[in-house]
């Protein structure tokens, strides 16, 4: 905490870690939790661990070439998106597998609830598919809006575009979402 009681932003936490190394823990502790979810939809459990800890071992190696130009969250996310274009080939083969079977392999334990795990899995192969056919670029926009949960600047600049070409990307990956997927039923 600063002298007002504020958390440091993230900049000022990089640049601490230079002199003290712990302190990038506290920047793990921000993001690390949404960026396992948003790998993990990504590639499944099992490489989100092991990327996550990528990525961070990564900007901790790099954070003195971090220069504040970018928000240490795009900066960090735009780490981990070279990572998950490595793994690419995994994340193929996820979503036809899904498509296949029905099973979507991101998910673990029961689902929070019975009502949306049943209308997931009802559109998780077609979801799948249709997520497959995307290319890389317009699947990764609107990965990173759904899943990462990140606003329309934020993906621009992890994906390192202009604000106008992400929205372009996102609403051309909505439609085609869209058109894939069976038109919901809204008499309830």
């Amino acid at each position: 905490m600063s002298q007002t009681g504020e958390a440091p932003d993230d900049a000022k936490l990089v640049a601490a870690s230079l002199d003290d190394p712990e302190a990038f823990g506290e920047l793990f502790r921000r993001h690390a939790p949404r960026l396992h979810a948003y790998i993990k939809r990504r590639l499944g459990l099992p490489l989100a661990d092991d990327l996550v800890s990528e990525a961070f071992a990564i900007a901790f190696r790099r954070r003195a070439r971090y220069d504040g130009r970018a928000e240490f969250g795009a900066w960090l996310w735009g780490i981990a998106g070279t990572l998950i274009a490595r793994h690419h080939r995994q994340e193929s083969r996820m979503y036809r597998a899904y498509a296949r079977t029905g099973v979507d392999p991101a998910e673990e334990g029961l689902a929070e609830a019975a009502g949306d795990r049943l209308a997931a899995a009802a559109l998780g192969p077609a979801l799948a598919r249709a997520l497959a056919s995307l290319n890389a670029k317009d699947r990764d926009a609107v990965l990173l809006l759904a899943w990462g949960e990140l606003s329309y600047a934020e993906i621009a600049a992890v994906l390192d575009l202009p604000l106008g070409t992400v929205k372009a990307k996102i609403h051309r990956a909505r439609a085609k979402l869209r058109k894939a997927l069976p038109e919901e039923n809204d008499d309830a």
